[in-house]
């Protein structure tokens, strides 16, 4: 009886670990992007100095996991459908 239940689980934790995981892929690729596009970059007029350049890349990963969290541009919707075939 314990095993039919364990089993009942594992598919919806699977499913939940693709997803996480699918998620924090389609963080990095938001973060490289926002890199490219020059978000996190120092100002001229009112720059941080070096403390603003070494922790831009904090504020950079957190905002592309915020994005990802909030729906992201689809990509981890695809990436889940896509190892959930496999």
């Amino acid at each position: 009886m314990e095993v039919s239940g364990l089993s009942a689980q594992a598919p919806k934790n699977s499913d939940q670990l693709i997803r996480t995981a699918a998620k924090e892929l389609e963080a990095v690729f938001l973060a490289e992007m926002l890199k490219a596009a020059g978000f996190g970059k120092q100002s001229e007029s009112f720059g941080g100095g070096v403390g603003e350049d070494q922790f831009s890349s904090f504020l950079i990963e957190q905002q592309a996991k915020n994005l990802a969290q909030g729906g992201g541009v689809g990509l981890a919707e695809h990436i889940f459908h896509a190892m959930k075939g496999q």
